[in-house]
């Protein structure tokens, strides 16, 4: 890094780049940026906190870009006509991708854990990060959500954790092909499935990713992640399951609770364990199985790493309850992709009540490669009772092929004999699921990259009151 450089970090409210522009600045490099959520005046309690750690915020008009020297961090999402953009170009200015200057921190560590996989990045990066933090290893953690656990009245926005010891834990990201820039001690692969990319992609990025490490955390439950772990030295794999014996670390017992889920994980050849986590759903069992497989790699115990995982308290937007009244609970989650859904709607599914679902997809390009995935999860995951409304996906500007749309996904679960609408806006979404609940409904607001979706599950419990 530049020490003496100021680095602009242009959408530095982005869930990938707030992080990352606070673990810079801890490190004595000042720090600058722009959004366009800003300009538009959403999500205004997060850039007051920016302003409050500090950093200098500018309109997302290039007036922020005026020295040779300033370095521009940008992401994925960040188009060549941005005028930052242009400004770093008219003056010559350094410019680097966000994914590309995380990857420099990370391999410059003397221990790096990089989480990767299509679903439970973040959770499992939350869980890692809490039990090595109890453990005193003073991780600093880059994670793409919230940490319930760090969020205190100084840092609410707690998706980082700055810390002194000698390892970083990341969220590692698949979807941009950033993956490749990465060389973990321990790679952790929770899962591989169609997403952003197709298979045959993904295959070779997360191969790429495992062959780096020393040690590789793969999931025995996953097909694709089962294959990889044939194809790599046996003493560099450490396996976790749900089904298979033959795991490292074994997960059995699941006792499900609308609030949690108790389960029982056994070492492979050493001890047997009985936990209770303050999160709910199978797929929180299958993250925790490698978090603590991860812990083992990193020397805690499986008893010490156990203990610490009991209090973890979740990350944001992942089934969190927004609150209930008269006898209707709102439910706000991150789910955005086949698999993301598909392990929400089954755990809600476990307790009786209808599921009236909100889902705006996160963009129209993952829309158009997931459009038959979305079709057959919903159509195949809500009950006979359930509603599926949708809006058209997030679309903040910028040039996208936008010729699939909501409506093609509710036409092809309609179809299928379920109940789902295609509405013109949020607000319409909004007034349907307030005209349908009845008491015992969960209204479930999921969608990712727009953070007005938890002010949106906010008001629906207000108009519900």
């Amino acid at each position: 890094m530049e020490r003496n450089s100021l680095y602009f970090f242009c959408g530095i409210g982005g869930s990938g780049m707030l992080p990352l522009a606070l673990i810079v600045q801890a490190r004595g490099i000042a720090v600058a940026g722009s959004d366009r959520a800003l300009d538009q005046g959403r999500t205004t309690p997060k850039f007051d906190y920016l302003r409050a750690q500090g950093i200098d915020l500018f309109p997302q008009d290039g007036s922020g870009i005026t020295r040779s020297d300033q370095v521009l961090v940008t992401s994925a999402a960040v188009e060549d006509t941005v005028p930052d953009v242009q400004a770093a170009r008219a003056l010559g200015c350094r410019m680097i991708t966000r994914a590309e200057l995380l990857a420099d921190l990370f391999n410059q560590s003397a221990a790096s854990i990089g989480v990767a996989g299509t679903s439970g990045k973040s959770t499992t990066t939350g869980m890692v990060a809490w039990m090595l933090d109890r453990a005193g290893r003073r991780p600093t953690v880059m994670n793409g959500a919230v940490m319930k656990n760090f969020v205190t009245a100084d840092t609410p926005f707690a998706s980082a954790l700055v810390g002194g010891g000698e390892v970083f834990v990341s969220e590692v990201d698949e979807s941009d092909g950033s993956i490749a820039h990465y060389r973990p001690s321990v790679a952790v692969i929770n899962n591989i499935a169609l997403d952003h990319k197709s298979l045959d992609e993904l295959r070779a990025l997360f191969r790429d990713f495992a062959l780096k490490a020393l040690n590789v955390v793969l999931n025995r439950d996953n097909d694709e992640t089962a294959a990889l772990a044939a194809t790599l030295p046996p003493e560099r794999v450490v396996s976790y399951s749900l089904t298979d014996s033959t795991a490292d670390l074994l997960g059995t017992d699941l006792v499900p609770a609308p609030d949690g889920i108790a389960f029982t994980v056994t070492e492979r050849g050493g001890a047997m364990v009985s936990l209770r986590l303050g999160v709910p759903g199978a797929h929180n069992v299958a993250n925790a199985l490698a978090a603590l497989a991860t812990a083992r790699a990193v020397g805690l115990t499986l008893a010490d790493a156990v203990a610490a995982l009991e209090g973890f308290a979740g990350i944001r937007r992942r089934l969190d309850v927004v609150g209930s009244v008269g006898g209707i609970t709102v439910i706000d989650d991150f789910a955005h992709n086949p698999d993301k859904i598909a392990a929400t709607l089954a755990t809600l599914h476990s307790f009786p009540g209808r599921l009236l679902i909100l889902f705006q997809p996160h963009g129209f390009g993952p829309l158009r490669l997931m459009k038959q995935g979305f079709i057959e999860c919903f159509a195949g995951r809500m009950g006979a009772d359930d509603v599926l409304v949708m809006p058209d996906p997030v679309y903040f500007g910028g040039t996208v092929d936008r010729s699939v749309t909501s409506q093609d996904i509710v036409e092809g679960v309609a179809e299928r004999g379920r109940a789902a609408f295609a509405l013109a806006d949020r607000a319409a979404c909004g007034d349907r699921l307030v005209e349908l609940a009845r008491p015992g409904d969960r209204i479930v607001v999921m969608g990712a990259r727009d953070d007005t979706l938890s002010v949106f599950a906010a008001d629906l419990l207000a108009r519900l009151g």
